[in-house]
């Protein structure tokens, strides 16, 4: 009887939830996805059925990574709720069949939609369009076969009211930026193909019916990113033909993000000196070719800047600190600045400079000083060493930067300069990365802790301590600054890759356990590490990074040899969080062990190896599909044959598709002929976020779109 009664009271004295306050309860309940919120939750209890149809929480509906959401929740949702709805975002929601877009029109209040990688007809998009008028944001996609003609008076009366739009082109079209008279935002995402698939080459001229002129004229922010292609160039100048004829007065923010070599045109030219003479920007981006050489940068007129990138270009830091930076004057509203690729960009001038030079870190110093609240700082893909100057180093010069949200920096960038000329450490686990004969590697016996790899390396590196002072930091790239990946966009796979940088090569474990102290890292790349050894640091972060979701790793340590992978798979043991885990590495062994590890990380979502000459085990990928059921992207491009591949993929298929209906399935060997055919069938949200590598850091102004 006594030990009843104490239970009962320990009973009573326990909290129930259903005793909090409404305003708790609905901020629990804002972290529910809807369609649980409105299909489950909302039936359990009466207090929880009028919560659950809150405003607060049937306002915003976002279904873009509600990989469980099938075509008839879709419906019952609106049904439901459809009225109350004002935001709706469907982005990547490709698993579902265009028949779910009829059920929008349920949705009469909509203000903001987005279906950026859903199919949609036009005759469907004129249908639902012509209900929703009170519609001033769009996002949708153009593919082949869309046709203007077909939108109705309704639709286009719908669209003359849309402000905001987003549209990813697949084909050569106007699409229906023509319709939209009232635009003050436009992003355009270019992603069409230079050749159709039966190998005809395609032309970047409209179609028929298609010479409507957009209207620009209350312009405010224009955006274009294009894919590798001739095409998209060409499509992408008549859509700049209307800018270069007359300019926005009230544009702010003027974005073309261009891979490769993109020509300046008389057109373009002309473009660029109106907008120098009539126009106060906020952000830019222009092709490397538009700025090279130019004196452009010395006349354009910038208010109050937030976002800047200058990827790719040979701005030398001299002409940084002149021209955008105002010779060090104050520019506090900058949040977000890409200077990825910019090799010169903190040397003083670029013109007898080698790429391996020493830094200038008076540049880099005024420009901490001048851009103090910077959140999104990229330096990649570059050659920023530090002299051996007290004080002056890259990673003490950022550490002033207290708001830094995300970094990516080379890998070199990081290293002591006093460390990069003293000899190796002699080390039990140092395995010689030299011909001869080869060293037997046994167990490792790596640290298990951050204070026993603290005990290897003396926490007053420069990188240490840079890691120290950004405790909020939550994107993290170390990106060899030669690294180039082998997956390929629209050519045949890489093979040959070139040589890390020398100092890089005193990068290794240690500094890796430096990034243990970023206790809200969310997103972490590491690639072209050649002097990692055993992994150990990565052991560290699994165990202090609790929040961390992506992860991904690119060839580090001996590449005939995936020296880290026991520290990988202790590592995995404890990354609860992760949902997207991307490998690339040659020889990679995607065998039992390293499933079964995987199978730790009960919040994966999306995995995709990338690995030359690499194998994998059929049974144990089958087994941990099983086991991980949250799993709906797996990407395999190894070495194996497309026999055992193409069986493979169909036996995840059969077997998984019917109760997970995002799954997408590629396994292909890397080096076919046909892995670009392959490549292009594959959604874009997964392509463009895990499968290509790039850094992501600034890559966009922050809060492009929601």
């Amino acid at each position: 009887q006594e030990v009843v009664s104490e239970e009962s009271e320990e009973e009573s004295n326990g909290v129930n939830l259903m005793e909090f306050s409404d305003e708790i309860l609905l901020h629990i309940l804002s972290y529910v996805p809807c369609t649980d919120l409105v299909l489950n939750v909302r039936r359990t209890c009466r207090k929880l059925a009028t919560l659950c149809l809150d405003k607060s929480l049937t306002h915003t509906v976002l279904l873009q990574k509600d990989y469980k959401v099938n075509k008839d929740k879709v419906k019952q949702l609106m049904r439901d709720i459809g009225k109350e709805i004002y935001q709706l975002n469907m982005a990547g929601c490709y698993w579902l069949p265009s028949s779910t877009i009829d059920h929008v029109t349920r949705c009469k209040n909509l203000v903001k939609l987005n279906l950026s990688g859903c199919h949609v007809t036009s005759l469907r998009l004129s249908k639902m369009l012509s209900t929703l008028q009170h519609l001033r944001s769009l996002a949708i996609d153009v593919n082949p076969g869309f046709d203007a003609s077909q939108l109705s008076s309704e639709c286009k009366a719908t669209l003359s009211r849309v402000s905001e739009l987003k549209q990813t082109l697949y084909t050569p079209s106007y699409g229906v930026v023509p319709c939209c008279t009232s635009l003050e935002k436009l992003l355009l995402y270019f992603e069409i193909l230079d050749r159709s698939r039966e190998g005809f080459m395609l032309s970047g001229q409209l179609m028929v019916g298609e010479s409507n002129v957009p209207h620009y004229q209350n312009l405010r922010i224009f955006y274009a990113r294009l894919a590798p292609g001739y095409v998209n160039q060409e499509v992408v100048r008549l859509y700049l033909a209307v800018l270069s004829d007359r300019t926005p007065e009230n544009l702010h923010a003027f974005l073309i993000s261009a891979p490769g070599s993109f020509a300046e045109t008389g057109a373009t030219k002309n473009l660029l000196d109106s907008m120098a003479r009539n126009v106060r920007l906020d952000a830019l981006q222009l092709p490397k070719a538009w700025i090279n050489g130019s004196g452009l940068l010395q006349h354009l007129k910038f208010n109050n800047p937030f976002y800047f990138s200058f990827s790719r270009c040979t701005l030398s830091g001299g002409h940084l600190i002149q021209r955008v930076i105002n010779g060090g004057k104050d520019l506090k509203s900058l949040t977000s600045l890409n200077l990825s690729g910019c090799v010169h960009c903190l040397a003083p001038e670029s013109l007898f400079r080698k790429a391996e030079d020493d830094i200038d870190s008076s540049i880099l110093e005024s420009l901490v000083v001048s851009c103090c609240n910077l959140r999104h700082l990229n330096l990649s893909a570059a050659h920023h060493h530090s002299s051996e100057s007290i004080g002056n180093h890259l990673c003490q010069l950022l550490s002033r930067l207290k708001h830094l949200l995300s970094l990516a920096l080379p890998v070199c960038s990081i290293t002591d300069v006093a460390a990069s000329v003293e000899k190796p450490p002699t080390t039990p686990n140092l395995v010689p990365q030299t011909f001869g004969r080869k060293v037997r590697i046994g167990i490792q016996t790596y640290p298990r802790n951050l204070g026993d790899q603290a005990n290897q390396k003396i926490e007053s590196s420069v990188f240490w301590a840079l890691m120290g002072s950004l405790r909020f930091l939550e994107t993290l790239e170390i990106i060899g600054s030669s690294f180039s990946s082998a997956m390929p966009r629209n050519e045949p796979a890489i093979r040959n890759s070139l040589p890390p940088c020398v100092r890089a090569h005193s990068v290794g474990d240690s500094e890796v356990a430096a990034i243990s102290q970023l206790t809200y890292l969310q997103s972490l790349t590491l690639a072209q590490l050649p002097n990692i050894l055993t992994g150990s640091g990565l052991v560290n972060i699994g165990l202090q990074c609790q929040h961390l979701r992506t992860l991904s790793l690119a060839n580090l340590g001996m590449m005939g040899k995936v020296v880290y992978m026991s520290a990988l798979m202790d590592m995995l043991k404890h990354c609860k969080c992760l949902r997207d885990l991307r490998l690339e590495q040659p020889y990679f062994c995607a065998g039992a062990q390293f499933f079964q590890a995987l199978s730790h990380c009960s919040s994966l979502q999306r995995l995709c190896i990338v690995s030359r000459s690499g194998t994998l085990q059929s049974d144990a990928v089958m087994s941990f599909m099983a086991n991980c059921l949250e799993v709906i992207m797996c990407h395999m491009f190894m070495g194996e044959s497309l026999t055992v591949c193409k069986n493979l993929q169909q036996s995840i298929v059969r077997s998984f598709q019917a109760e997970r209906p995002a799954l997408n399935v590629v396994i292909f060997p890397l080096l076919h002929e046909d892995l670009t055919e392959v490549i292009r069938d594959v959604p874009m949200r997964h392509l463009d976020e895990i499968t290509l590598f790039k850094s992501r850091v600034a890559e966009e102004p922050p809060n492009l779109w929601w």
